[in-house]
């Protein structure tokens, strides 16, 4: 774990950010920069010892934040919908937040799969081509995601910023992710979205697995940007873990075919792996333990 170090956490009100500002602030200073809508979330976070500073990546001047940063942990995004506002709070946010603290010996940028173009369950390595596969659902995401990349690229070469930019995969745990979100929809009778090719294949990343790879994703980061799929190290469908969930909960997944929902999403993680590793809780520990935390009240004895 990182140790003593002064970091910056964008986005520590969210379910990634969260987890991550809450065991980093045992060891570190760390300072959680957000728009905090809701008073009660900069609250949580002050308990864990965090420093809260309110801004918009989007519009807002950062000059009240502090810029002797050792790291930098860019977990920011917005999905609101408007093209306009998405892209400069994403993409011109993320490069003013490199040049303000360009003294940063190492800068974490949170990307995701949904840069990827659409390749059915092909495992998609680094080099493979981008494209718009999220605009079914969130119209702006996949665009933003690129064009963040693009900025936090140029940026680091202009201000020497070592950085690292990991291609987040349905991240997940006692925080939440969208395993829960399944569980809630099957709690309510509601449908789950199924793509028509099938098996719907994701890397489903646990929050302790996540958390333990940022120390190494800072540590190879470097001037260029250094890419990096990121993700659970096997490869699970949305059928799987829901009837994972059915049999921990006696819910039974119901499901829906249609093409206005995303498809398979899977990654070749032969990079993570050389770099980082392979993650270490396997997704039924994981899925059992998100109910045990969430919603134990669902569980069969």
């Amino acid at each position: 774990m990182l140790r003593n170090e002064k970091i910056l956490i964008t986005g520590p009100t969210s379910q990634v950010g969260f987890p991550v500002a809450r065991e980093l602030a045992k060891l570190n200073q760390v300072v959680g920069l957000a728009r905090f809508s809701r008073s009660e979330d900069q609250d949580r976070l002050k308990l864990l010892g965090v420093e809260c500073v309110k801004a918009d990546l989007a519009e807002d001047s950062l000059g009240q934040l502090p810029d002797d940063f050792t790291y930098v942990l860019n977990f920011a995004v917005v999905k609101s919908g408007d093209f306009e506002y998405d892209l400069a709070a994403n993409a011109e946010g993320a490069g003013r937040l490199m040049s303000h603290c360009r003294k940063a010996r190492g800068f974490l940028h949170c990307s995701s799969a949904a840069v990827y173009e659409y390749a059915g369950s092909r495992p998609l390595k680094e080099t493979d081509p981008l494209g718009d596969n999220h605009r079914v659902l969130f119209p702006t995401y996949s665009i933003s995601k690129i064009a963040a990349e693009s900025v936090v690229r140029l940026a680091a070469r202009e201000w020497g910023v070592p950085t690292t930019i990991a291609r987040f995969s349905v991240p997940y745990g006692d925080n939440g992710g969208w395993p829960w979100f399944h569980l809630l929809m099957m709690n309510g009778g509601q449908t789950i979205p199924l793509h028509p090719e099938q098996p719907n294949l994701y890397n489903p990343i646990h929050e302790d697995d996540y958390i333990e790879h940022i120390p190494r994703l800072l540590e190879i980061a470097s001037v260029p940007a250094t890419t990096v799929n990121w993700g659970g190290s096997d490869a699970v469908s949305i059928e799987e873990w829901c009837g994972y969930l059915g049999e921990l909960t006696g819910l039974e997944p119901r499901f829906q075919t249609t093409e206005k929902t995303l498809g398979s999403l899977t990654l070749d993680l032969t990079r993570m792996h050389h770099h980082l590793g392979r993650t270490r809780v396997h997704w039924r520990d994981g899925i059992r333990r998100m109910v045990e935390a969430r919603n134990p009240e669902l569980l069969r004895a």
